[in-house]
């Protein structure tokens, strides 16, 4: 075993998990006052959800098998027969492995979780994670991270979840927010609940993501490094393009774009980070951050897809500019596990051409899939709640919890009275009488 890396993969794992929470804030931070309990359970229900079901069956359906090129079979269920003290190429232990692998089974469907906040039932979602990891994310890694997957026989360079994590979460929220339609007050200037939490979001999404991309290298080695720096600059210099876009467009700059677009420049960056130089990843930063920017700011409002936090404006985009992009600039000078090097590098055009399929393939896939997924569903539950809830907010009415309990003067709630917000009316004397002393007392 290899202590050095073992510890390195076991703290990345660790660095995964945290980002769920992390997403939860960012989300959380970005919708409005009535939906903000919906959309972060809505997110770390996947902690609970995801890594029950990748134990059950998860593992085995992406790791187990060698003659099927699009799934595994059940031969491990619930981890059986799996020497978990067994050694991967890099020495570290097969539980590490399974570990770091369930992190990102739990933080992809999340991410979808921002295109169909304060609209959709809580139910339907919780079926639609389960059937969706099972029929698309599942297949989605054997497919591309496993030998005898397709799309890695193909050649495909996915370093750290392009194709697997960015575009099958983008593509689903997409898919997703089609099926559902527009949100009641959409086109209405919407008050964000908490810009700090964006912003903390963002900062926990950061830090977790170096156990995303660095932590893909599954050791210490020079890659990790790599990996590491290109993370950085591609992030950063997002985060830099997009504050000058909205100075360009908007006239100010502005905390929520400067969020997005770091994520945006992490997202790109997520399939390249251990092939491509510095270079390389301040490309890949301009470009998915340009491309994402114009389509959330200009070309939504075309198609009239409401995606209410564009999960698919950042991932979906940003992951498809970054997979296309490895092929033009992987270069085996990074990483010796490149076979031809990107178009940009000498290498003509199989790759480029390459990870076009390769990209081309999963947008088909998971759009088929989450199609048959949401028309299934739709015969047993119904997606989308009434407008009556959805104007009363999903907090309330899907969880019979708020954010904030605080004195409330027009509206109460919830119905059973535990606290201030639900007993406002008790409260308005007392309060008047603090503001005005001099008010006769009753």
């Amino acid at each position: 075993m290899d202590l050095a890396s073992t510890a390195f993969v076991f703290l990345s794992s660790i660095l995964v998990l945290f980002m769920t929470p992390g997403l939860a804030f960012f989300y959380g931070g970005l919708v409005s006052k009535k939906n903000v309990v919906n959309t972060i359970m809505s997110v770390f229900i996947m902690t609970g959800v995801a890594v029950v079901l990748w134990v059950a069956i998860g593992y085995s359906l992406a790791f187990s098998g060698d003659t099927n090129v699009f799934i595994g079979n059940l031969s491990h269920w619930f981890m059986q027969g799996v020497d978990l003290t067994k050694l991967t190429a890099t020495k570290i232990p097969t539980s590490i492995y399974a570990i770091f692998e369930m992190m990102f089974a739990v933080i992809t469907p999340a991410l979808f979780v921002g295109a169909v906040v304060g609209r959709i039932h809580f139910k339907f979602l919780l079926w639609f994670i389960i059937l969706w990891s099972i029929i698309v994310y599942y297949p989605m890694v054997h497919m591309v991270w496993t030998p005898q997957g397709i799309l890695a026989q193909l050649g495909t360079l996915d370093f750290a979840g392009g194709t697997v994590v960015h575009i099958n979460a983008g593509i689903t929220a997409l898919v997703l927010s089609i099926f559902l339609g527009r949100r009641l007050n959409y086109g209405k200037i919407t008050k964000h609940y908490n810009l700090s939490w964006v912003l903390l979001g963002t900062a926990i999404l950061w830090i977790g993501w170096y156990g995303f991309n660095a932590g893909s290298a599954l050791s210490v080695n020079s890659v990790a490094m790599q990996a590491t720096m290109t993370s950085t600059v591609s992030a950063a210099t997002a985060m830099m393009v997009w504050m000058l876009l909205d100075m360009h467009f908007v006239g100010k700059p502005q905390l929520g774009g400067v969020c997005t677009g770091t994520l945006c420049g992490l997202v790109g960056i997520t399939p390249a980070a251990g092939y491509v130089t510095i270079v390389g990843s301040i490309v890949i930063g301009i470009v998915a951050t340009v491309v994402s920017y114009c389509y959330v700011n200009f070309l939504k409002e075309r198609i009239g897809v409401d995606d209410t936090l564009d999960a698919f404006g950042c991932h979906g985009v940003s992951g498809i500019v970054g997979s296309i992009m490895t092929g033009l600039l992987a270069t085996k000078s990074v990483n010796s596990a490149v076979v031809h090097n990107g178009l940009f590098y000498g290498g003509g055009m199989q790759l480029f051409v390459t990870q076009i399929i390769a990209t081309l393939c999963t947008v088909i896939f998971v759009s088929v899939a989450g199609f048959i997924i949401i028309k299934v569903l739709g015969h047993f539950m119904p997606m989308r709640v009434s407008k009556a809830d959805e104007e009363r907010g999903l907090d309330i009415t899907e969880h019979g919890e708020a954010a904030d309990y605080m004195v409330s003067y027009g509206e109460k709630g919830l119905e059973h009275g535990r606290d201030i917000e639900y007993n406002a009316d008790e409260f308005k004397g007392q309060i008047n009488q603090l503001n005005n002393p001099n008010l006769p007392k009753d």
